[in-house]
């Protein structure tokens, strides 16, 4: 087996779009469920990074957000991984309690299953 190659990690060598922003897409470490995509600018990466806990940008509030802040659904980083382009990041993750906003495990709840859409997952109790 080939041992993985120690380098060191500029963040600023990721390729951000036009904003200034690169898509990180979080996934549960422990069982690979895709749980959300949110946006990262380089300062939220270096946030991730530094504190182990999940740091976005909100595109909306044009704020950062460390996701679980306010409603304790906590995302503990366990390794953050580059795509081949370098960019885009998949943040692996232990998820506490629903990733997505409507109460939901993941953001993707929903199915388009014979030419019509169908929810797939409803809310945390």
């Amino acid at each position: 087996m080939k041992k993985a190659m120690d380098m060191s990690f500029d963040p600023e060598s990721l390729k951000y779009n036009a904003d200034g922003l690169v898509p990180c897409i979080a996934q549960e470490a422990a069982t690979g469920e895709v749980l959300m995509l949110a946006w990262m600018n380089d300062g939220a990466v270096h946030r991730t990074l530094a504190t182990g806990r999940v740091t976005y940008w909100s595109r909306s509030r044009a704020a950062y957000w460390v996701k679980g802040e306010s409603s304790g659904h906590v995302q503990e980083l366990v390794e953050l991984r580059l795509d081949c382009d370098r960019d885009c990041l998949l943040a692996l993750v232990r998820q506490t309690g629903p990733a997505c906003h409507t109460n939901r495990r993941s953001c993707f709840y929903r199915a388009l299953r014979d030419g019509g859409e169908v929810e797939v997952m409803a809310p945390v109790e």
